[in-house]
């Protein structure tokens, strides 16, 4: 069966090492016959939540107008979101976190999804990248029935390009066949 797939690039660098990762990911899943769309957050017009609580009571509508509007529609009509980030200073991007927090106004309405991580760091170990899973973890606390199926780590990479190296290159197409 065909899955919907939404993948949300963080990565401020168009063909940088996290984003590479998303390509990859995107041709196994495309392989294996889903369908799927990337978003670069840095391409979007994309307000901080503002914390109005204007969302609570009107039934997940924000109070802001920019971009979020036209991704909200495909993140809830989506089967599989799959999240990637650079990692800066041991946590997530400053756009990752952005779009997470802009999810406040309707992320009840993402029962049921599956969700992959993808994250670049240039620290050599995987460990680096614990606190960035406790932060999408936090994500997904706050849903109903999320399933994490899986994650890539780019240890080890700070230029640009230099994950096309690595073994996360082969473990992003394998987890993208795998959806």
């Amino acid at each position: 069966m065909s899955k919907k797939i939404i993948i949300i690039s963080s990565s401020p660098r168009k063909g940088g090492n996290s984003d590479l990762l998303c390509d990859e990911f995107a041709k196994g899943a495309t392989e294996a016959g889903n369908e799927v769309e990337k978003i670069y957050v840095k391409d979007m017009k994309l307000n901080y939540c503002s914390g109005c609580g204007f969302c609570v009571g009107n039934k997940g509508q924000c109070s802001q107008r920019d971009d979020m509007e036209t991704v909200k529609e495909k993140l809830i009509a989506a089967d599989t979101i799959v999240l990637a980030t650079p990692v800066y200073f041991y946590t997530m991007s400053a756009q990752m976190k952005t779009f997470i927090d802009r999810l406040c106004s309707f992320y009840t309405l993402l029962p049921n999804k599956e969700f992959y991580y993808i994250m670049t760091a240039a620290d050599g170990e995987k460990a680096a990248m614990a606190r960035v899973l406790t932060e999408f973890d936090g994500l997904l606390a706050c849903l109903d029935n999320p399933v994490l199926k899986g994650s890539v780590f780019g240890t080890g990479v700070w230029e640009k390009g230099t994950v096309k190296d690595k073994p996360a290159m082969k473990d992003a197409h394998a987890m993208g066949q795998g959806v």
